[in-house]
């Protein structure tokens, strides 16, 4: 079956300075992927009008799907929609829906009157199928043209999930015959992407065409990815499970996780099957960990909370840590962490704990302990364990490593007890 390719397009000049970081193509890209639609390219450009016109024409003749986001707004320099409507040879007309929808989230909603420029975003070019946006008061747009689909939709992520969800991802799946694109994907921590990639040489050399292994690596851990391609699900799905399970087996030694989740998520499950619960003792780490748990929904049952000791004087009144250790081992030893795991386990009256202390850096460091040292502790009543670390990197990403590492220690405490 041949490829469907789709091309992303994000306009504005706030994504290319930086101003604005563009999650909506990744999102995008994410849900295309799971619906058999193949990514061809992701491209941002500026709010000119030379610029997004030539793109059009670029990505019309690689791709099937060209979706565009952002540039719908009420302001001058949002040129999107009479751009679209002059390079698809239409005019500007009111739809009765939009300019209802408008009315109704100023009158109802934000009970405040409009003006003629929010009126004017219920304008669309004549030549094209509306996209109602129930989330928001700019109109999506359908565009076909030489075979070619395009959907222009606002540039808030907010309202741009709820057209694709809603309107786009049915419509296309409608429009073309898409093969199935499964995944499966399993964590490993404790080695080096190449050390990794040699071990499983001959592995990825042997898979079939239609297989793909993809390597992710990111803070000390790698994520390695099977892609199948194909128009029987059933047989798709067997030959993957085949390869996932041989690929398991050869990375059995290092494997973290056998499913695509997050630490955090994994952790989570853990807790979930075993009824239990976690707290954490953060000083490093500055409360990090804490947040990584707590982005999961539904965390509030097993996650107990957090004390971020992160002077020494927090670390002795509320976790008790003797202050003499302090004096004489440091904040950053493994005593202190041994003995922050048991002050939090009693005040936090849990199951489990992690803890943390370290030096993130850039200054702070001693030649005994440089910047990028850091110990962790993990712990229930019965038992702790601590493990120093080393980290070399500027101080935010010491602060994810240290945390990726935190949690991966307390996933094999929890497994192993």
């Amino acid at each position: 079956m041949k490829r469907v390719a789709a091309s992303i397009i994000t306009i504005g000049d706030e994504l290319l300075i930086g101003q604005v970081v563009d999650t909506n193509s990744a999102w995008m890209a994410q849900e295309l992927n799971k619906a058999g639609i193949w990514m061809k390219r992701r491209i941002a450009v500026g709010d000119v009008w030379n610029e997004i016109w030539n793109t059009l024409n670029e990505e019309s003749e690689k791709s099937q799907i060209i979706l565009i986001t952002g540039g719908l707004g009420p302001t001058a320099d949002d040129i999107t929609k009479p751009l679209l409507c002059e390079y698809f040879g239409g005019k500007l007309v009111f739809d009765e829906g939009a300019l209802n929808n408008v009315k109704n989230i100023f009158e109802n909603i934000l009970k405040r009157p409009m003006i003629e420029r929010n009126l004017k975003q219920a304008e669309v070019p004549d030549v094209c199928t509306v996209i109602q946006n129930k989330r928001g008061t700019a109109p999506g747009m359908w565009f076909e043209k030489d075979g070619r689909i395009f959907v222009s939709m606002p540039g808030v992520p907010h309202e741009m999930k709820g057209m694709m969800t809603d309107y786009v991802l049915p419509e296309l799946k409608k429009k073309f015959s898409l093969p199935f694109i499964l995944h499966k994907t399993l964590l490993t921590a404790g080695i080096g992407e190449s050390f990794l990639a040699e071990h499983i040489e001959k592995f990825e050399t042997a898979l079939p065409e239609h297989i793909k292994l993809a390597y992710l690596p990111n803070y000390g851990m790698v994520r390695l990815r099977l892609t199948a391609t194909g128009d029987d699900k059933s047989i798709l799905e067997n030959e993957l499970s085949q390869q996932f399970d041989t690929l398991k087996k050869l990375t059995a030694e290092w494997t973290a996780i056998d499913e695509d989740l997050s630490m955090s998520q994994a952790v989570a499950k853990l807790l979930k099957q075993r009824n239990q619960t976690v707290g954490t003792a953060e000083s490093c780490t500055g409360g990090y960990i804490a947040h990584l748990i707590t982005s999961e929904a539904g965390s509030s049952e097993y996650y107990k909370g957090s004390v971020v000791s992160y002077a020494n004087e927090t670390k002795e009144h509320i976790l008790h840590v003797n202050p003499q250790t302090l004096e004489t081992a440091g904040a950053v030893s493994q005593e202190t962490v041994h003995q922050m795991v048991e002050g939090a386990l009693l005040q936090l009256n849990t199951d489990y704990v992690v803890a943390t202390s370290g030096i993130m850096g850039p200054d702070g460091g001693t030649t005994d302990k440089p910047v990028g040292t850091v110990w962790i502790a993990v712990g229930n009543r019965d038992k702790i364990i601590e493990q120093k670390f080393y980290f070399r990197f500027d101080r935010s990403r010491n602060i994810e490593l240290t945390a990726t590492n935190a949690l991966n220690m307390l996933r094999k405490f929890i497994s192993e007890h």
